[in-house]
């Protein structure tokens, strides 16, 4: 069973801060870091392994980005960003436009990625999916906990911070170019479940998909994941139309087949922060009072589903003709 720990929480407006580009490294091939610091030296919010930041765009367009820099530091952060040929531009802007010195809109850090306590850990990175495991890594070696990495990549040029993470910690990381070794031996690593462990994987969907095949044996919550883009989903199961009733202001709304919950919401004024409108990075997330809702996100674990006090209005559906909300 995949677990994040997400808490529902009534959404309320992210402040940003106009931050300065520090520096700007090429780090592997296809992947840029920047550091992010205030011009005016000012203290930067603190936050916690697997925290990301919303990096906002010119034309208002926003993408997280996970936090992988050192979280003791109160005056910079650091991302890195992962050319996309495919993507809608964000990266692309990061790579060709943003220079050093240019300031650029920053909210967060959000983190529904967070280090949970345990006697050991499996960390588990496909490409630019090291970024959240970095401070986690740091985390839990400070710690003194029991921790092995199996980082995969396309190629070893490809494989960020690689050289950095083997001179730190040697043989607890384990680099595998897909080009030089094949792809993750994880039936080998996940065999016998070890007691006490957690599994943190973050990479493209199919490594997340084998992972999640290959620990299926493993206790329940042991493996958690973050995702950088939407799981497959199928038809959502009601397709009629089923109301929204916003307790707080005794708004309801009729959602029908062709509008998402958070455009109905916001077409009653409702004011519910979004990012990716995908399901994928948890900003939108709302408390659910009353209803059943059908969860298509990328975000909730099985708990979160079950209990169904809260969902994310972006993707997600409703299974009950009425959903209340705590809005």
């Amino acid at each position: 069973m995949v677990v994040h720990n997400l808490l529902p929480a009534v959404p309320c407006p992210t402040p940003t801060l106009s931050l300065r580009v520090r520096a700007k490294d090429v780090v592997a091939d296809g992947v840029v870091s920047l550091t992010l610091d205030h011009p005016d030296g000012v203290r930067l919010p603190d936050w916690t392994p697997g925290a990301h930041i919303d990096l906002v765009l010119p034309g208002g367009s926003t993408r997280q980005y996970s936090l992988c820099g050192d979280r003791w530091d109160p005056h910079t952060y650091r991302i890195a960003v992962l050319r996309e040929p495919a993507g809608r531009g964000g990266s692309a802007y990061v790579h060709d436009r943003l220079t050093v010195g240019d300031r650029v809109s920053v909210g967060g850090a959000h983190n529904h990625f967070p280090l949970v306590p345990a006697d050991r850990y499996l960390f588990i990175a496909g490409g630019i999916g090291i970024t959240p495991l970095l401070p986690m890594i740091r985390q839990a070696d400070m710690i003194g906990a029991d921790w092995q990495l199996l980082y995969g990549g396309r190629t070893r040029v490809s494989m960020a911070f690689h050289a950095d993470l083997t001179d730190a910690y040697g043989e607890r990381v384990h680099v595998s170019p897909q080009d030089e070794r094949g792809l993750l031996d994880l039936a080998g690593w996940l065999s016998e479940p070890l007691p006490g462990t957690k599994i943190y994987c973050c990479g493209p969907a199919p490594l997340l998909a084998a992972v999640d095949k290959a620990s299926a044996h493993w206790p329940d919550h042991s493996l958690r994941t973050e995702r950088f883009t939407a799981a497959v989903q199928s038809e959502p199961v009601r397709s009629t139309p089923f109301e929204v009733e916003l307790r707080r202001t005794g708004r309801t709304v009729t959602v029908t087949p062709d509008v998402s919950v958070l455009r109905a919401l916001r077409a009653v004024g409702a004011e519910v922060l979004s990012s990716c409108e995908q399901g994928t990075c948890g900003t939108c997330l709302v408390p659910v009072l009353d209803g059943t809702p059908d969860h298509r996100d990328a975000v909730l674990g099985g708990h979160e589903r079950t209990a169904g006090d809260c969902m994310l209005p972006c993707v997600s559906r409703s299974l009950s003709d009425r959903l209340v909300l705590d809005l």
